[in-house]
C-alpha cells in the first residue's frame, strides 16, 4: 500500500458565514468520514489546521526570512489534511471524493508520499 496526503484547501470566509449549527453539522460529517477511514484501516493521521494562513520560511543568501503566508491576494489556504493508505492514485482519489470537504466548496490536493520516506517511518513506528 502507498501513502497519500489529502491536502484540504478552502476559503476561511466560507466557514465564517456558517451558523454554529451548520458548523456542528459539518464537523460531524468530517468526523464520520474520519471514522470510516479508521474503520477501513486507511487512516494514518489527520488534523484540522488553525484558521490563519501560517508563516512561510524562505532562505536566501544564507538568511532565513519568515513572512505571513500565503500572500494576501490568496483567498484559499491549507485548512487541514488526512494521511491515508491506498493501493494507488486512483484509489486515493476515490477516497478523497468521499470527503465532505468538497461539499463545502473546498478543494482537495492528492499527493503521494515518497515511498522511501513512508517505508522509513513505518519501520520507525514498528520498533
Amino acid at each position: 500500500m502507498s501513502q497519500f496526503v489529502l491536502l484540504l484547501h478552502d476559503n476561511p470566509a466560507t466557514w465564517a458565514k456558517c451558523s454554529q449549527e451548520e458548523l456542528q453539522k459539518a464537523m460531524a460529517r468530517y468526523g464520520a468520514y474520519r471514522d470510516k477511514l479508521q474503520q477501513s484501516k486507511q487512516l494514518i493521521a489527520g488534523q484540522k489546521l488553525a484558521d490563519e494562513p501560517g508563516r512561510v520560511l524562505r532562505s536566501s543568501n544564507g538568511k532565513t526570512m519568515a513572512t505571513d503566508g500565503p500572500y494576501s491576494e490568496t483567498k484559499e489556504w491549507l485548512g487541514g489534511f488526512f494521511l491515508i493508505e491506498a493501493a494507488d492514485y486512483n484509489a486515493a482519489v476515490t477516497i478523497a471524493k468521499e470527503c465532505p470537504h468538497l461539499e463545502y466548496g473546498g478543494a482537495i490536493e492528492v499527493r503521494e508520499v515518497d515511498p522511501r520516506t513512508a517505508a522509513s517511518l513505518a519501520q520507525a513506528r514498528a520498533s
